[in-house]
């Protein structure tokens, strides 16, 4: 039986880049790489029941929208191959209306938010002209659980309408109407910050909420612009949630308090910056596979 340290399935095409980087760093340090898409899912699940090849690691990138890799998973549960985030974990980690509650008893400063039932429970709006003025005009409307590349957030919302046609859209879905948060401005960016937690390490990135561009820290502006406590912020959401990587979004207001926006997101987005003009810097993308690597060659 052919054994391979990692292995990782894609469904996203935009995934190869961060896939075949992810190769060549493992590869350099003599750590072997299995690719699962859509052409063998079938050939490796196959392969798999029958204990042909085996992975220490499985990195699942095309479960979540694709149900043909979902055996696998089970396969591979069974047989003891550690799951990188696994479902049952994100599954808890990723609801906004659940986390918004645990972030807030851990000290976490949130936007201030109203909850409201998925429409199929309750029809009508439960939110006034009252509660739109005590959360403040123009306001947030996001789903708790389909929120993905932000689809169905309204980040400028006006009026109760536009709360009941968002919920219109996910009518088994909770939805958070939240306060909007305006950052400070340093040195002519938003301070705005996409954090990745990697697999034990932090590492944030200037993300521009308006025009979803990353830009990486540079050495020195972390403690110049005293910065540190995002790394403290992170690492007590990732105790909480315990997953093995994520990315949180978190701004920096004029009063020099830290608000966390979108709080765990699962699949991190890898397209890389020299390929994609919003994509993550390489720098950044690069640390995160160094992290994973070290992860595994900590845990084989």
């Amino acid at each position: 039986m052919k054994n391979y340290n990692l292995a990782i399935s894609f469904q996203w095409i935009f995934d190869i880049d961060f896939i075949e980087l992810t190769e060549r760093i493992f590869q350099q340090d003599g750590l072997t790489t299995f690719i699962i898409g859509k052409y063998n899912i079938n050939e490796v699940t196959e392969d798999i029941r029958n204990r042909k090849i085996s992975f220490d690691f499985y990195l699942d990138r095309a479960s979540d929208v694709d149900s043909d890799f979902e055996p696998l998973v089970k396969i591979l549960k069974k047989k003891k191959t550690y799951l990188i985030n696994p479902y049952s974990k994100v599954k808890k980690a990723i609801v906004k209306a659940e986390m918004h509650d645990r972030l807030i008893e851990q000290g976490h400063s949130v936007p201030d938010t109203i909850i409201l039932k998925p429409f199929d429970q309750n029809p009508l709006l439960p939110l006034s002209e009252q509660d739109l003025t005590k959360i403040g005009i123009p306001f947030v409307i996001k789903p708790s659980f389909y929120t993905g590349g932000g689809d169905g957030v309204v980040v400028d919302a006006q009026t109760l309408h536009q709360v009941h046609e968002a919920r219109l859209q996910y009518t088994d879905d909770h939805f958070l109407v939240q306060r909007k948060i305006f950052p400070r401005i340093f040195n002519g960016r938003r301070a705005w910050f996409r954090v990745f937690y990697a697999f034990g390490k932090v590492i944030p990135v200037w993300w521009d909420d308006t025009t979803h561009i990353y830009h990486s820290f540079k050495p020195h502006e972390v403690k110049e612009l005293k910065l540190d406590k995002l790394q403290k912020i992170v690492i007590k959401i990732a105790k909480i949630v315990d997953l093995d990587y994520f990315s949180t979004e978190i701004a920096l207001t004029e009063d020099n308090e830290f608000i966390l926006i979108d709080y765990v997101n699962d699949q991190c987005d890898m397209r890389l910056k020299k390929h994609h003009f919003d994509g993550v810097p390489d720098d950044v993308v690069q640390k995160f596979i160094l992290a994973m690597k070290s992860f595994i060659k900590k845990h084989q």
